[in-house]
C-alpha cells in the first residue's frame, strides 16, 4: 500500500485546499510556507497528479484535487468524531466493568449497592460472575475481585467495601426439637454439621472465640456443599448445624426459621475488600469502587 506511507502531508493539502492559501495554512501547521510547499510537492509527486493550480496571487483545486479534497474532508472528519467519541470513553463512564465474587457477596453486596447504575450509569455494562474459587483476575480478565480481608498482592489494591462479617451457628427449630439445645462448644463434636467445602477441596473450620482468643471446633458434616445459599437451604431443613454469615440469614432469624447457637462464641470476620489490579483505573470501574466503597 504505497500511498499508506504517510498521512502528515495529506492533512497538510486538506488545510491548503481549506484555506486556498500556503501562508495561511502554513501558519495553522506551525511551519513555513516554504516546507509546507514543498510537502504539497512531494506528495503530488508520490501520487502522480498535480493537485493545485497556482498562480502568483491565487491556489485553486485541480479536478484531481477535488476528488482528493472531498475525500480527505470526509475522512478527516470521520477520524475526529472518533477520536472526540474515543476521549468521551476515557473521561465518561462507560462501557464493562467485570467482577468476580462469591455467589453471596453478589446477592447481598454488589446487587444492592450497584442497583442504582441502572438509571444513573445507563452507559456502564456490570458483569458480576458468581463463583466460590479462587480466581486469578487479571489471567481470566476480570476488572476486580472481592475477598476476605485486605491481604492481596503487591500489585493490587484493596478496598473496603463492607462491614466485618458477624458470624452465626445457626440450626432449625426442628434439629432443636429433634436433638436439644447446645450449651458448649464441646458439645459440636455430637451434632451434625452442615459443612462448606472451599475450592481448594478442604472443609472450612468452624472459627469461634472465646475469652478473646480465636479457637476452631467443626461437628461432624454429612452434608457437604460449596454455597452458603445451598448451606442455609440444607439448615433450614433440619438436616445439621450451620455456620453461616448473619446478614444472609438476617430473614430466618427474624421470622423464627432459625434460631442462634452457642451466640456467645461466634465471632466476627474481616471486612469484605474490593480487590483491582493498577491505580490507573478506567471511569467506569473507578465509579464501581466509589459506590461499593465504605
Amino acid at each position: 500500500m504505497p500511498y499508506r506511507q504517510n498521512y502528515n502531508d495529506l492533512y497538510a493539502f486538506l488545510l491548503v485546499a481549506q484555506e486556498k492559501n500556503f501562508a495561511r495554512a502554513s501558519d495553522k501547521l506551525g511551519v513555513s510556507p516554504q516546507a509546507l510547499s514543498k510537502t504539497i510537492k512531494l506528495l503530488e509527486s508520490r501520487l502522480g497528479l498535480q493537485l493545485f493550480n497556482r498562480t502568483t496571487r491565487t491556489v485553486s483545486l485541480t479536478h484531481a484535487g477535488e476528488k482528493l479534497f472531498a475525500t480527505a474532508q470526509k475522512s478527516f472528519a470521520q477520524l475526529d468524531s472518533e477520536l472526540t467519541h474515543l476521549a468521551h470513553y476515557r473521561n465518561a463512564p462507560s462501557g464493562t466493568v467485570k467482577i468476580s465474587a462469591g455467589l453471596q457477596v453478589v446477592q447481598n453486596t454488589l446487587i444492592p449497592k450497584l442497583a442504582h447504575f441502572q438509571t444513573q450509569y445507563p452507559d456502564i455494562t456490570v458483569h458480576l460472575s458468581a463463583n466460590n474459587r479462587f480466581v486469578d483476575i487479571v489471567t481470566e480478565g476480570f476488572d476486580a475481585g472481592v475477598r476476605l480481608g485486605d491481604d492481596v498482592g503487591e500489585m493490587m489494591i484493596a478496598v473496603k467495601i463492607s462491614e466485618p462479617l458477624a458470624m452465626t451457628i445457626v440450626a432449625s427449630p426442628s434439629y432443636i426439637k429433634q436433638f436439644g439445645l447446645i450449651k458448649t462448644p464441646d458439645e459440636l463434636v455430637h451434632h451434625q454439621g452442615i459443612g462448606y467445602v472451599m475450592s481448594n477441596g478442604k472443609l472450612y473450620e468452624w472459627e469461634l472465640i472465646f475469652n478473646g482468643k480465636p479457637f476452631t471446633q467443626t461437628p461432624p458434616c454429612r452434608w457437604l456443599f460449596d454455597d452458603d445459599e445451598a448451606v442455609k437451604t440444607a439448615c433450614l431443613h433440619g438436616l445439621g448445624l450451620a455456620y453461616l454469615p448473619q446478614e444472609i440469614i438476617a430473614d430466618e432469624l427474624a421470622s423464627g426459621k432459625l434460631v442462634v447457637v452457642l451466640p456467645a462464641y461466634c465471632p466476627s470476620l474481616p471486612a469484605l475488600y474490593l480487590y483491582y489490579p493498577h491505580r490507573n483505573i478506567s471511569p467506569a470501574l473507578k465509579v464501581v469502587v466509589e459506590s461499593l466503597r465504605v
